[in-house]
């Protein structure tokens, strides 16, 4: 029964693993046999959990099943499937996005994409470019002069952020080139083009260009994808700032602003392996909210920015939310470094929960996970509150 219920009915559609770890907690604690043998309470490590419908019959007879069903209510408490008390605020606020998504959507001019008209495109489009101007006001980004970054540099982090900002510099200038190309065609004084047209098209849908997303795969507004992509630019300039002084890894680091935190990590990984002479397969992720910091390694870092949904954090521990708890909470700052599979966690593995870092808060992006301290209460109860972590941006 759970092979069916989690390889096909259910897990069938689930492609995230943090996902399926709350399916298999449900299946767990529903499909059991001491749940189909009659009792009303579901076997829980950290305390059972009573079941809506009391208990289930324990008779072969199909009314008494029919019966049960017709007394079950039109909707579920929040707390039989352990979600957070404050579910609901995520909720509205996933179906505010979806709203926003639509109407996007039907604010679309129904064919002024496919056929041009410079009057149609020109009041459609001037707001963004206008943006892009005001974005650019002050900086030298779509002018600077860059050149990929030497081969020699010895260290890895550093030599990722040197590329970073190289490539996010090249991305800059070529969605200005692009946008460029297309307010000349909108004041009259270039011809219309089939990479114009494409461009324009996706803007009129409010789609973000395929040939942008090729670069980096930002936000799908294209309102947001400059702001994030001008802002990101801006933040990289000072993280090659500090690279040269020698002090990216002393500072307190907010990983939003990077395209790829993912990258960076690794980069964190392939310095750590050589300062500690070890291989990187050795080495694990670790994070800790303790003063002391993470003694066991040589190359540690701070991080802030990171923001928690599911639960709260009281400073050293995971705890539970109240109804009038936000959805989304910030997380203080916390030290990670990548240590030995050997070297002691910080805090006890029993009394550790793995969760998932993403991007945004979309939980599309996978970034990484780490295992954050939840106390002694039972590891099921957080796991159905599926807690993530995601980068403030």
């Amino acid at each position: 029964m759970h092979g069916l219920m989690e390889n096909a009915i259910y897990g069938g559609r689930v492609d995230n693993t943090y996902d399926m770890r709350v399916l298999t907690s449900y299946l767990v604690q529903f499909f059991n046999s001491t749940v189909l043998s009659g009792h009303n309470m579901s076997p829980l490590r950290g305390g059972g959990k009573a079941l809506p419908c009391g208990s289930l019959p324990v008779s072969h007879v199909r009314r008494d099943y029919l019966s049960l069903i017709s007394s079950l209510p039109d909707t579920d408490s929040h707390a039989l499937f352990g979600l957070p008390a404050n579910i609901e605020q995520s909720l509205q606020r996933t179906i505010s996005s979806k709203v926003l998504s639509q109407l996007r959507v039907v604010a679309r001019a129904e064919g002024s994409a496919e056929r041009f008209d410079r009057e149609v495109w020109s009041a459609e489009l001037s707001p963004l470019l206008n943006l892009w101007k005001k974005l650019n006001q002050g900086s030298e980004l779509i002018t600077k002069k860059v050149s990929p970054p030497s081969d020699k540099l010895e260290s890895p982090v550093l030599a990722f952020v040197s590329l970073e900002r190289f490539n996010a510099v090249r991305l800059v200038q070529k969605v200005h080139s692009s946008l460029a190309s297309l307010n000349r065609v909108l004041r009259g004084s270039s011809l219309l083009s089939t990479d114009v047209h494409r461009l324009a098209g996706a803007l009129l849908r409010h789609e973000v260009p395929v040939s942008w997303l090729r670069e980096w795969e930002g936000p799908e507004e294209p309102a947001l994808y400059l702001r994030s992509l001008v802002g990101k630019t801006l933040a990289l300039g000072v993280w090659e700032e500090r690279g040269r002084e020698g002090r990216v890894l002393q500072d307190t680091l907010d990983l939003s602003e990077l395209f790829h935190p993912d990258t960076f990590l690794n980069a964190l990984r392939q310095q750590t392996a050589r300062a500690m002479k070890c291989s990187m397969d050795s080495l694990k992720l670790v994070c800790s909210w303790k003063p002391t910091g993470i003694p066991a390694t040589k190359l540690s870092i701070k991080i802030a920015g990171v923001q928690l949904e599911g639960c709260s954090f009281d400073g050293s521990k995971l705890t539970e939310n109240s109804h009038d708890s936000p959805s989304v909470v910030a997380m203080p700052p916390c030290t990670v470094a990548w240590v030995t599979s050997e070297a002691p966690p910080p805090y006890p593995p029993e009394e550790c929960l793995s969760v998932p870092v993403y991007q945004s808060g979309s939980r599309e992006r996978l970034v990484t996970c780490v295992d954050v301290h939840c106390g002694r209460q039972g590891r099921e109860t957080w796991l159905q509150k599926n807690p993530a972590l995601f980068l403030n941006n």
